[in-house]
């Protein structure tokens, strides 16, 4: 603590003080003793405090124009967008939906999760134009997804249905699906097809149906391709009623069917005359030459028949056939009533492009018949192709010859 002493027994502060700092300033800088060190600080003057101080730091040089400037840790909000250029909520809509409609179908799935406006756009009607699912062992409520989201065209062979979910009880925008060879529930399927008013191309081979299922497909009144190949569950009213409606059917596979001769009469009593392919093969005794005579003369513009595995058609059908006079492909296998060489009366039809007699001939004789008939290319195709969807490759992805864009990959 400082000693108290008489004012005039101290020394005069202003000289002493004046001539220190004087030549302090001429004196070389020596090194500076503690802070603790014979320092009173009631007493130090301010010059020799700030003088043992630490060097404060030195403000940066201002830059002409910018004096006022300073730095923020935070940007604003527009500067940083300016910054960081084009930002996605930016975009439109029309051009978010051109970007999408270039995804595949698993990155357009994930591109729902972004945001809810992605998942707006991404669930588009305008992208789920077409749908592939070929591969996809199970569908359960993705079915009704995507169908829900506006699908036109379908693909979805071979696979095992549960109960698909639907956002909404209106109808389907569906025009064209194959359920081919599906493993599903009777009571799913007719749940699917009663939703369904705009369809022009069906393939149901090979599953369960229903009366129900067939007075709901009558409600399609654009139908105009159907295959009911190896199909059963219905009777000859309900094909009668959907034959009536069908009036724009051009191509109908209704082979190897659970039928009984009143389902064939049905179908040449019925059958309308806008057919121009029809497939009514394997029926062996249920098809007689009577129900021949009745479809040509109900179908007078048929350029593609099959007839194959019906033992009841004889070479008395020759005379009738010749009254189409579009016809160029026509099936004859396994008909054997039809001896061998009556094949020839065919030089008769020149119009005729394509014979299939696959069991009629053995094949040494295949080259004198060919022979024989020049301008016909006998036993090419094994299996009919009338009405039937493109059999799946991984190369071809059409859907009766159209394509399908969103394609799953698994």
């Amino acid at each position: 603590m400082a000693v108290e002493r008489p004012l005039q027994e101290l020394p005069c502060l202003s000289e002493n003080l004046e001539g220190s700092l004087l030549s302090m300033s001429h004196m070389k800088p020596r090194k500076r003793p503690p802070y603790d060190e014979g320092l009173d600080a009631e007493n130090t003057p301010h010059e020799l405090i700030q003088h043992w101080s630490p060097p404060r730091k030195q403000p940066r040089a201002c830059v002409k124009g910018k004096e006022n400037a300073f730095v923020i840790a935070r940007r604003p909000r527009k500067n940083r967008d300016a910054s960081a250029g084009l930002c996605w909520d930016s975009l439109p809509d029309e051009l978010l939906l051109g970007i999408f409609s270039c995804l595949s179908l698993q990155d357009l799935l994930r591109t729902t999760r972004v945001c809810k406006r992605w998942h707006r756009l991404a669930m588009d009607e305008s992208l789920w134009h077409s749908v592939d699912l070929v591969g996809k062992a199970q569908l359960d409520a993705e079915l009704g997804q995507v169908l829900s989201a506006g699908v036109l065209r379908l693909r979805c062979p071979h696979a095992c249905i549960g109960q698909p979910t639907f956002k909404n009880t209106g109808p389907l925008r569906v025009k064209h699906m194959d359920l081919s060879s599906c493993t599903i529930q009777t009571s799913v399927l007719e749940d699917i097809l009663s939703r369904c008013r705009q369809l022009q191309s069906l393939s149901l081979e090979g599953l369960m149906l229903s009366d129900s299922i067939l007075q709901s497909l009558a409600q399609n009144a654009e139908l105009v391709r159907l295959n009911l190949c190896g199909c059963a569950g219905f009777s000859p009213d309900s094909l009668t009623e959907l034959l009536q409606h069908s009036i724009l059917l051009e191509e109908l596979n209704v082979s190897w069917c659970d039928f009984s001769s009143q389902h064939v009469q049905a179908i040449s009593n019925n059958i309308p005359s806008s057919v121009t392919q029809l497939n009514i093969s394997g029926y062996r005794q249920n098809l007689t030459m009577e129900d021949v005579k009745k479809l040509v003369e109900r179908c007078p513009n048929l350029t593609n028949w099959d007839l194959s595995d019906s033992v009841l058609v004889t070479t008395d059908a020759f005379p009738l056939l010749q009254q189409l006079l579009s016809l160029r492909h026509l099936a004859l296998s396994r008909c054997y009533q039809i001896h061998p060489a009556a094949l020839i009366d065919f030089e008769k039809f020149p119009k005729l492009q394509t014979l299939e007699v696959f069991g009629l001939i053995q094949d040494s004789y295949l080259p004198i018949l060919s022979k024989g008939l020049p301008h016909i290319q006998i036993n090419t195709q094994p299996f009919s192709s009338i009405a039937r969807p493109t059999t799946a490759t991984r190369k071809d992805r059409t859907l009766w010859g159209m394509p399908c864009w969103l394609v799953y990959k698994p």
